[in-house]
């Protein structure tokens, strides 16, 4: 990192205390995004102008002895399906062309309160549909790691501004593990926190039972300030728990000495070699650390995907059914009403959103809702069951976090199917609404990042940040030995 690229921990310490200034590390951010964004496509809006405004802003406060908040200064970059006021927010979709809210998310407000600068939105597979930030109609966002391979998605623009130092931290949406799969192949720590701990209000809604917001960060540190600034009850949000912000940066340093970490015997099959390698040297790092290890059975794991596949579209076809030429964005005239519905959603819409809209709508419509939807909500129930009997054996869970590293651009855009089997680990905690994160942990093939998932029970998030920082601290302890 240069001088002025730190960690958000850093700089938000450095602002306060008048060391450094915002608009300093404001432009030597938005100096980093001009050298790189053309060949990685990180952002589908820059908001220079704003940034630089908003650090001035912040440098003022500093000066008159105003404490501007845990994140003084720090840029972040928000991806594009989280409502800002004034400015356009896409959701990476023709449909929602021009389309500017009239309000901020809770999310966007409480970055502003703590004191950081929005500085762009990000690309995503459109409307966070997807696995490889290849589904947006503004194009792919290409791994900073290695530009022919992706960076995963859905949240694949936050997770490549991050490791591409244009932001030290960023926010993304975690349906199915829209943020730790793309964490873990662009190399970063990534955050699904207990649903309902972070506010949805002004998150465009993609599957409403399952979507959660979470940050992106090169530490796990700075992803714990992050979430301790954005979590925390939220009236306008009916989902929110009845709960102050999470207590999670004095745990870190907990360890993991006494704590049970479990190994799920019949995990799904899948992980390559090189992960699965990475894996086990985690549980041994931890085991280290003085960590029980322990060995759980999960036996509902596999059926995660199927049934995910027809709850997630379900909702989907549902909340997307506003967008029809009306109300948001993109219109294609027609000489009567449904005709322009049709033309407006045919046109507006891609590919990968079309066919879950008609999966979805398929397993709602009368005579199929017991046999397909019905039926996937009491397996949901089943994985809850089976995760629920394992955290009475072990405090935390490790999974791989992506099945393999990232993959070239292209390899699966023609497969949905195997598409979306890079989802199998990360997917039974959305449908449960337990957190989840990948922490990067070494490298695999090709010389590219391996992402290990911690699994916590709901509510015990920062446990799960405790097995977290271990990690962390070992392979920061593996570099400087190296």
């Amino acid at each position: 990192m240069s001088e002025q690229i730190q960690t958000a921990t850093q700089i938000a310490w450095n602002v306060r205390n008048g060391v450094t200034k915002a608009t300093d590390v404001v432009e030597a951010h938005l100096a980093q995004i001009d050298a790189r964004e053309g060949e990685v496509h990180a952002f589908n809006l820059v908001l220079a102008d704003e940034a630089r405004a908003r650090a001035a802003e912040i440098d003022d406060m500093v000066t008159v002895g105003r404490d501007p908040g845990l994140l003084a200064g720090v840029p972040v970059a928000l991806k594009d399906n989280m409502c800002t006021r004034g400015v356009p927010t896409t959701c990476s979709s023709k449909i929602l062309d021009g389309w500017k809210p009239p309000y901020d998310a809770t999310v966007v407000t409480r970055l502003a309160e703590a004191g950081a600068v929005t500085i762009g939105k990000t690309n995503l597979d459109e409307f966070a549909m997807g696995s490889s930030t290849e589904n947006s109609a503004f194009g792919p966002t290409y791994n900073p790691r290695d530009l022919s391979r992706v960076p995963g998605g859905s949240s694949g623009g936050s997770a490549a501004a991050v490791a591409a130092e244009f932001a030290p931290v960023s926010l993304g949406s975690d349906t199915g593990g829209s943020i730790r799969q793309p964490a873990a192949l662009c190399g970063v720590v990534g955050v699904k926190p207990t649903y309902g701990s972070v506010s949805r209000l002004g998150l465009i809604a993609f599957g409403s039972s399952l979507d959660q917001i979470g940050p992106f960060a090169h530490t796990v540190a700075d992803a714990a300030l992050t979430l301790e600034a954005i979590s925390g009850h939220d009236a306008g949000d009916s989902t929110s728990i009845q709960q102050g912000p999470l207590d999670l940066t004095r745990q870190l340093e907990f360890g993991v000495a006494g704590l049970r970490i479990g190994r799920i015997t019949d995990l799904p099959e899948g992980a390559s070699p090189d992960v699965q390698e990475r894996l086990e040297v985690a549980f041994d790092t931890l085991r280290s650390a003085g960590a029980e290890i322990v060995d759980v059975e999960v036996p509902a794991f596999g059926y995660g995907l199927t049934a995910y596949y027809l709850i997630a579209p379900a909702e989907a076809s549902s909340n997307l059914a506003r967008f029809d030429g009306v109300r948001f964005g993109h219109r294609v005239d027609a000489a009567d009403t449904n005709s322009m519905y049709m033309a407006t959603r045919t046109d507006g819409f891609g590919a990968e959103v079309k066919r879950r809209i008609m999966l979805g709508t398929y397993a709602l419509s009368a005579g199929y809702y017991d046999a397909y939807y019905g039926r996937a909500q009491k397996v949901r129930r089943l994985i809850a069951n089976d995760f629920a009997a394992a955290y009475a054996k072990a405090d935390v869970l490790l999974t791989p976090a992506s099945p393999t590293v990232a993959f070239e651009v292209g390899d699966k855009s023609s497969d949905p199917l195997a598409m979306y089997l890079c989802d199998t680990y990360t997917i039974p905690s959305n449908l449960t609404g337990d957190p989840g994160m990948s922490v990067p942990f070494g490298t695999g093939e090709h010389g590219l990042p391996v992402g290990v998932q911690i699994l916590a029970p709901a509510l015990k998030d920062p446990v799960m940040f405790q097995a977290a920082h271990v990690l962390e601290q070992h392979m920061q302890h593996e570099g400087g030995a190296s």
